[in-house]
């Protein structure tokens, strides 16, 4: 019965092709699909591989998948050999690619482009094209012990994982960072043809999973009540790649950003000749030394992926409040804004920011190198997260690698944020623009002060002594494979 499951399951997608009315075009795919399974299925057979091999995949860009990297570094620390699959995109860090244990093998992005048909058909003929090259990519590989999937994105992957599994004698496991289907209602809304399948797509294929991640305790609570999954927490903390920066390296990151971004420039022109600046910082060149500016702008970062779940308008209406602050004469710093990150939303925030005329207030957008990003984090003052969990169970990664910065926060709130985020011990959580730019003007007044709330922060989070990603994973994902293996 499950041989005959795993060779049906990537057939499930094709639903989207029957609801929408393309009958004949839905059989003629599953025919297709469940030929080209069989074929694969009996040219790469093979028994399970030596214990100590995972393939780990993202149906998303690598390099911005921070958790699936975490998780390939962490096999490969402790033995395991790793085969890392997913999309192109940002370069991950040189951790993973230096490292010997694992292998990446990038899939090309399907995009299917035509002039003919419906939205819906078109969705359903990409998940098609999408079941057959991970069945085909997984089946190719080296047989592995373990299958460890990311969801979202978990449509066609989670069934044709599983069909891979069974056929090839591998464990499978699901590391749940939200529901796909709420993420793809922002889009379409949540009584949308796809939404629905989505939803009953994951709801059913998520069950037969060997074993479950979540990323907290409300998620873990939802899918047990809900979804009658069994699912270990695992938090995400943050990698020993995110800590205080040191001076000496903040200076040599200002100097890099300042050759594209003004707001990073020295503020004075008339600048001695022993003195290397930048907005923030100076080197001594005679000594080497390198301080704080007397009187420098407060750096606020963010970082997004620019997408629906997070509003933007918010830190905009915010920073234009904290401008009229400086205009009515209040005691503030002036303000550089870093919002890092790439999406398909950027475009259209860029042009709200290019509207804006602010004399106190430099907002600029970019994108780092993997290795400039922890740098960046901690060289700041205060961090803003907008992420709003479409399922309210999920937890900001960004807020995460912000902490282990030690860089407080302000996060917009949602249900279970309080399992990160503590208000009034490690930041504060706002509801509008308003309560931000109420929390902004509070936070930086006389900010260099360390005595001031915003230095409470910052030393509750240096005393904290937050677990360490390797010590988390090592608690509670190894007993986990050994209790599959």
């Amino acid at each position: 019965m499950a041989g005959l499951w795993a060779l049906l399951s990537p057939l499930v997608p094709f639903l989207v092709l029957w609801a929408a009315g393309w009958r004949w075009l839905a059989a003629l795919c599953g025919a297709v699909a469940t030929g080209v399974c069989l074929l694969l299925a009996a040219w790469y057979r093979a028994d399970p591989g030596p214990s100590r091999r995972v393939c780990v995949l993202v149906l998303g860009d690598l390099g911005r998948s921070p958790r699936m990297l975490n998780h390939a570094v962490s096999l490969g620390r402790n033995g395991f050999t790793v085969t890392l699959l997913g999309y192109p995109g940002a370069k991950p860090h040189r951790d993973i690619l230096s490292n010997d244990k694992i292998n990446i093998v990038y899939i090309t992005e399907v995009m299917i482009s035509m002039k003919f048909g419906s939205k819906i058909f078109q969705y359903g003929l990409k998940v098609f094209v999408q079941t057959l090259q991970i069945c085909y990519i997984l089946l190719k590989i080296d047989a592995p012990s373990y299958m460890l999937l990311q969801n979202p994105p978990g449509l066609p992957a989670i069934a044709a994982v599983w069909a891979v599994c069974l056929l090839r004698g591998s464990k499978f496991i699901i590391d749940w960072h939200n529901y796909g289907y709420t993420i793809m209602s922002l889009t379409h809304g949540y009584h949308h043809p796809i939404v629905l399948i989505a939803k009953w797509y994951e709801h059913f294929f998520g069950k037969l999973s060997n074993s479950n991640l979540c990323v907290t305790e409300a998620m873990k609570e939802d899918l047990r009540v809900n979804w009658n999954i069994k699912a270990t927490t695992l938090y995400d903390c943050p990698s020993p790649i995110f800590r205080e920066t040191p001076l000496e390296l903040q200076h040599k990151l200002f100097k890099k950003l300042a050759k594209d971004f003004d707001a990073f420039k020295a503020r004075s022109e008339s600048v001695p000749s022993y003195l290397e600046q930048t907005a923030f910082t100076e080197l001594h060149t005679g000594t080497g030394n390198v301080t704080h500016i007397q009187g420098r702008p407060a750096l606020l970062l963010s970082s997004t992926s620019w997408t629906e779940d997070e509003d933007f308008s918010i830190l905009l209406k915010a920073l234009e409040e904290y401008e009229g602050f400086k205009n009515s004469g209040i005691t503030l710093p002036p303000l550089v804004c870093a919002i890092t990150g790439k999406g398909p939303l950027q475009e259209f925030y860029n042009n709200l920011i290019e509207k804006l005329h602010f004399k106190h207030v430099h907002i600029c957008t970019l994108w780092l190198e993997a290795e400039d990003y922890p740098v960046l984090l901690g060289s700041g003052d205060l961090g803003v997260c907008l992420h709003k969990s479409t399922s309210g169970l999920d937890l900001p990664m960004k807020v995460v690698d912000m902490f282990g910065s030690h860089l407080p926060v302000c996060a917009i709130g949602f249900p279970c944020l309080h399992e990160l985020v503590k208000h009034e011990e490690n930041g504060l959580i706002f509801k509008n623009s308003h309560e931000l730019a109420m929390q902004l003007k509070l936070l930086f007044t006389d900010f260099q002060n360390e005595k001031n709330k915003l230095g409470v922060f910052k030393r509750n989070l240096r005393e904290s002594k937050m677990v360490q990603w390797d010590e988390n994973w090592d608690e509670t994902v190894l007993p986990l494979l050994a209790a599959n293996h």
